[in-house]
């Protein structure tokens, strides 16, 4: 009896567990079986491994092979497994060293021929196997991702018959991936200063940089809401290491996989208006994350906001709120990160001119209420700040272009104003706790007064109250008060348009 156990990963949400891949080899009709709770993709591998060991210049054992993949109870899908499959069959036939398997894990899809294909997590596997001090062997498909990990991380092979040769004993086939630098010169990020006028829209976006907080615009077509929109992520500060590596941990489990080329960028989600509850939060028979965690440390723009269906709407309610999302499906659970920052935008009524000096707007009040309670109170209670777009005069329009503030210049006074509310509480002042703003944003008495009127008027709920007293806490960082000011109040209560009207 012959046995070998050669060491893989799993993908479960951003997870990647470890699988020891259990190989016996022994008498009795030549058959191979694979346990330990495979899925189709997994159960066919069988086929793909004995063509690739026998098509790489390998001898396939004429023997009974039983191949678990422990432990039993966690689901494998996915071709991942194939390439530790084929080395255990490989190990427990004597065709390569056991002892050479140590300190080494395998990741990677069989072609019929033996060459390696790239799979999806590469990223977490490796971040995964580094922790524990070993070194990922995976297709050089998937290099550019792994060798986010460290240099010593992790290594990249074309074949089966590379990764044998190099265990065996002989030269050296698999190479150490080098990671791509961007070249931001050939996409850079949309600037700022590109949108003619709208300075209390770009002040908005500055604040809602600052503290992190959801804005809703509302104004006609082509009153560059879009335009705003696209341009807040080049406002929010550069994302740390670690901030960067879980964005691309998401991308590579996801099914466009990473780009090497977007790597420490915040990414920037527009989901159409016909995208289903599923798409928008994840989901599946085996959980995917959906836009909001491919936008989790970046911007998730919902444009035509009342054409999205209502029942897609209010699965948004808890993310916006707890930063996760949890997905559960009767066989499994997955957790995934949705640390987003919403953006939306929507028209003031059904044909979007309402309050046009034209006249061309015919909607009645009754169309145009239908219209809005498209979108629920409740989730408009979560957004932290609401704001009339108006639409841009010809004089604006047709001036030659004037000096208009840059993206690099607004984000300096975006990363002074983060770093005060770190100091103070450790995060963006959109995450302040309750009792946090207790503590960090008590008004001066004037801007008490302030906020007294306004709940007795706008008739807010706790929920709304908090979010000014946040919002007028980032306004009071940019301008650099200790303490929230009147004017501060003023400006915040100025942002809850949906509220006043």
């Amino acid at each position: 009896m012959a046995l070998a156990t050669v060491h893989s990963r799993a993908q479960t949400g951003l997870h990647a567990p470890p699988v020891a891949v259990e190989v016996d080899l022994a008498g009795g009709l030549p058959a191979l079986a694979i346990v330990g709770l495979p899925e189709t993709e997994v159960k066919e591998s069988k086929d793909r491994v004995r063509a690739a060991i026998s098509n790489s210049g390998y001898q396939f054992p004429t023997r009974r092979i039983t191949v678990n993949l422990a432990p039993a109870d966690l689901p494998k899908e996915g071709g991942r497994f194939d390439l530790a499959i084929a080395l255990g069959i490989l190990a427990a036939s004597g065709q390569i060293p056991v002892n050479a398997l140590l300190g080494h894990e395998f990741l990677g899809e069989l072609s019929l021929s033996g060459a390696l294909r790239g799979v999806r997590g590469a990223l977490p596997a490796t971040l995964a196997a580094a922790s524990v001090e070993r070194r990922l062997i995976l297709p050089a498909d998937n290099g550019g991702e792994a060798a986010l990990a460290g240099e010593d991380a992790a290594r990249t092979a074309t074949h089966l018959a590379d990764v044998a040769t190099t265990l065996a004993g002989g030269e050296t086939h698999w190479t150490t991936p080098v990671a791509e630098t961007p070249d931001t010169t050939q996409t850079p990020a949309p600037d700022l200063a590109e949108v003619r006028g709208q300075a209390q829209a770009k002040r908005a976006l500055e604040i809602a940089a600052a503290g992190g907080h959801s804005l809703l615009m509302i104004g006609p077509p082509g009153a560059g809401k879009t335009m705003l929109a696209s341009r807040l992520v080049g406002l929010l500060p550069p994302l740390t290491r670690d901030e960067a590596l879980e964005v691309a941990a998401i991308a590579s489990i996801s099914g466009g996989g990473f780009d090497p080329s977007l790597w420490g960028r915040r990414p920037f989600r527009a989901p159409h208006h016909t995208a289903s509850g599923v798409a928008l939060v994840g989901g599946g028979s085996t959980p995917r994350p959906g836009e909001i965690t491919l936008a989790h440390r970046g911007v998730l723009f919902l444009d035509e906001l009342p054409e999205f269906d209502r029942r897609v709407l209010e699965v948004l309610r808890e993310p916006l709120e707890s930063g996760h999302i949890v997905i559960s499906r009767a066989a499994r659970q997955s957790e995934f990160p949705a640390a987003f920052q919403l953006v939306a935008a929507m028209n003031p009524c059904p044909c979007g001119y309402q309050g046009d000096a034209s006249g061309r707007c015919h909607c009645t009040p009754e169309r145009i209420e239908r219209y809005r309670a498209r979108i629920s109170g409740p989730l408009l209670d979560r957004i932290d700040m609401h704001l009339n777009v108006a639409p841009i005069t010809k004089k604006v329009l047709t001036a030659p272009a004037s000096d208009e503030e840059c993206s690099k210049t607004v984000q300096r006074r975006v990363c002074g104003a983060r770093r005060t509310a770190e100091a103070r509480s450790g995060g963006p002042n959109a995450a302040l706790a309750p009792a946090q703003i207790d503590h960090y944003c008590a008004p001066a008495a004037d801007g008490a007064r302030l906020i007294d009127q306004a709940i007795d008027r706008l008739g807010l709920s706790a929920r709304g109250y908090h979010r000014i007293l946040r919002v007028a806490r980032t306004i009071a960082d940019l301008a650099g008060h200790e303490r929230i000011e009147a004017p501060d109040i003023a400006e915040a209560i100025g942002y809850r348009q949906l509220d006043r009207s």
